[in-house]
């Protein structure tokens, strides 16, 4: 979920990129934790982004050994992330999103999704806005349903626009949730989960093993 899109040499390029990895398969997080290390000492803020979403992600479905990580604080690692500007974007997203998940702060997480989606509008940035833009749909669904489903659907033309197929899945199956039932739920939950199959995203695939 998320990139840093961050200009960057070799190493770093392959810390995003196994870092990415692991979050849409939850393969053993080694290898990407090992080429953070890498970059840790010529870019520690981008190490502290990196590590702060592997964190989360093994907080969040429970996957992985308990001592992979230590103390480390993913909050307070995304807020580190977020004073450098390369990465203050994504950063200021991620920080949101544990936050609200983690220490269930919807209030704090609700200032930081809009800020965020400034600054993928200021940047042209479509799939960080896709993700501010999901996030602030999901809260908003509560208060007004027809409005929070336009803004996961929004976030759906978003992640197309860019061409980014796992993503695409993730926004299909979060419009298809807070759809519920009947025919384009059931259709996004297919198309869905075809994509997931074929690409090996772990946490999207289908819980009977169908596409």
């Amino acid at each position: 979920m998320g990139r840093a899109l961050a200009t960057a040499p070799s190493a770093a390029r392959r810390a995003e990129v196994l870092t990415d990895r692991h979050l849409w398969r939850l393969d053993p997080p080694g290898e990407a934790l090992a080429a953070i290390a890498e970059v840790e000492p010529v870019d520690p803020a981008l190490a502290a982004l990196l590590t702060s979403q592997l964190v989360y992600w093994h907080r969040h479905f429970g996957r992985g050994e308990p001592d992979a990580y230590g103390e480390h604080d993913p909050v307070d690692g995304f807020a580190m992330a977020a004073e450098d500007r390369r990465l203050a974007g994504w950063a200021t997203l991620w920080h949101a999103v544990a936050t609200e998940k983690l220490r269930g702060d919807a209030v704090a997480a609700g200032v930081g999704y809009p800020r965020a989606r400034r600054v993928a509008t200021e940047s042209g940035d479509r799939l960080l806005e896709s993700y501010a833009v999901r996030h602030q749909g999901f809260q908003l669904l509560g208060a007004d349903r027809p409005a929070g489903i336009g803004l996961l659907r929004r976030s759906l033309q978003l992640r197309a626009a860019c061409g980014a197929r796992p993503d695409v899945a993730a926004a299909q199956v979060a419009v298809a949730e807070a759809l519920g039932g009947g025919a384009e739920a059931g259709e996004l939950r297919g198309i869905a989960g075809t994509t997931a199959v074929e690409l090996g995203l772990t946490w999207l695939l289908p819980a009977d093993g169908t596409s």
